[in-house]
C-alpha cells in the first residue's frame, strides 16, 4: 500500500530540523555509532538471557547445551532458554516499533499501546477465546488478540474523535477502554476457574512459556508489521508538520494514519497474544531514544528494534535471577523497574517531545 507520492523536497524537509551546532557528517556518524553500540548492547543482553537463569550453569556448560546434545545441560539450554531468548527479541522489536508508531502518530510522547488500551483489547479478546472456546495456543490466541487490538484500536481513534482527535482525547478513550477491557478479564477469570488456571501466569506478562512453535508462528505477524513501521518513518515524519504540510510533501494523512494503526495492531496483537500484556517497554524505549536521536523516525524505529529487546530481556534475566529458586515474570519487573522511572522522569519535567 502507497502512502507517500514522490516528492524532490520530502527527504529534506520531512525530516526533523537537525540540531544547530553540530555539522551533519558528524550528527550521522554519531547516530551510526550509536546504533552499532546498540547492536553490541543487544548480544551481549542474548547471551547473558541463554546463560545465566533460574538453574545455575557454568559457561561450560552452557556452552556444551549448545553444541552437544548428549550434554545433561541441553535440554535446559535448547528446550526453554533458547525459544525464551528469541521470544523476548521478537516480542521486544514489536513492542519497541509500535510505542515508537504510536507516539509519533498521536504526537504524544506519552502514549504507548498499553495506555491506549491496544494490549487491553488483546488480551480481553484472548481470555474470550481462553475461557469459552477452549483455545489453548498460540495459533489460536493469535487471530482474537489482533481482532482485539484491531477493534479496541478503531474505538480508540472514534471516541477520541476521529478525524479530529486530539492526543488529551485519545489518550482518555484509551484509558477508559482499558479499564473496561481489564476489569473484563479479571471477571472472566475469577468466574472461570479453567480459564484462570490458563491465564494467571499470561495476564501478567511471561516469556515462561516459550516454545520454538510459538515464535515462529509469531514471525510473520512481526515481520509484516515491522517492514510496514518502517516504511512508515517518513511519511510520520511528514504528519508531523501538520496535514496541510505533510500533504504539501506528498504523504496522504488519511493513509499514513491507517497504515500506521494495521502495523501497531500486529505488532502488539502478535506480542500480547505471544506473552501477555506487557506495559512500560513501548514506552519507556521511545522516550529515551528520542532524547538520543530527536524526533526523526528514520533513525529513532531503528534504535527502538534495537533497545527495546534489550530492556525486555534484561528484565527477563533480572526476574530469573531475582527469584531464585523460582522466577519472577516479566511483566513485574518491567513496571517495577518502569513505573519509578517514567515518575521520575515526569516530575523532574524532562518529556521528550514526540
Amino acid at each position: 500500500m502507497s502512502v507517500t507520492r514522490s516528492s524532490p523536497a520530502t527527504t529534506e524537509l520531512a525530516a526533523a530540523p537537525p540540531p544547530r551546532g553540530r555539522p551533519p557528517g558528524s550528527r550521522v556518524a554519531g547516530r551510526v555509532a550509536g546504533l552499532a553500540g546498540s547492536l553490541l548492547l543487544l548480544l551481549l543482553v542474548l547471551a547473558l538471557s541463554i546463560g545465566v537463569g533460574a538453574k545455575e550453569l557454568s559457561l561450560g556448560e552452557v556452552w556444551h547445551g549448545l553444541l552437544d546434545r548428549s550434554a545433561a545441560s541441553y535440554p535446559v539450554v535448547h528446550q526453554m532458554r533458547l525459544p525464551r531468548t528469541l521470544l523476548g527479541l521478537v516480542a521486544g522489536i514489536a513492542l519497541g516499533l509500535a510505542g515508537g508508531v504510536m507516539q509519533a502518530l498521536t504526537r504524544n510522547p506519552l502514549a504507548d499501546p498499553g495506555l491506549l488500551g491496544i494490549n487491553a483489547g488483546a488480551s480481553a479478546a484472548a481470555a474470550t477465546a481462553a475461557s469459552f472456546l477452549g483455545v489453548a495456543t498460540f495459533a489460536g490466541y493469535v487471530w482474537f488478540a489482533l481482532a482485539g487490538a484491531a477493534v479496541v484500536s478503531v474505538l480508540v481513534y472514534a471516541v477520541g474523535g476521529g478525524r479530529g482527535a486530539t492526543p488529551a482525547r485519545l489518550a482518555l478513550a484509551g484509558s477508559a477502554l482499558n479499564a473496561v477491557c481489564y476489569s473484563y478479564v479479571s471477571a472472566v477469570m475469577l468466574l472461570n476457574t479453567t480459564a484462570l488456571d490458563r491465564l494467571r501466569f499470561w495476564t501478567v506478562g511471561s516469556l515462561a512459556g516459550a516454545t520454538p512453535g510459538t515464535v515462529a508462528a509469531m514471525l510473520p505477524f512481526v515481520a509484516v508489521g515491522l517492514v510496514l513501521a518502517l516504511a512508515l518513518a517518513r511519511p510520520l515524519n511528514a504528519l508531523a508538520l501538520g496535514d496541510d504540510s505533510a500533504r504539501a510533501l506528498g504523504a496522504h494523512p488519511g493513509r499514513v494514519r491507517g497504515a500506521a494503526i494495521v502495523a501497531v495492531t500486529l505488532l502488539c496483537g502478535a506480542a500480547t497474544a505471544a506473552c501477555g500484556p506487557i506495559v512500560f517497554v513501548g514506552l519507556l524505549v521511545p522516550h529515551v531514544v528520542r532524547a538520543l536521536t530527536g524526533p526523526d523516525l528514520r533513525w529513532l524505529l531503528p534504535y527502538c528494534a534495537l533497545l527495546a529487546p534489550v530492556l525486555l530481556l534484561g528484565a527477563d534475566v533480572l526476574g530469573r535471577v531475582l527469584g531464585r529458586p523460582g522466577e519472577l515474570e516479566v511483566g513485574i519487573v518491567t513496571t517495577v523497574l518502569g513505573g519509578p522511572f517514567f515518575l521520575a522522569v515526569i516530575r523532574h519535567g524532562r518529556v521528550a517531545q514526540a
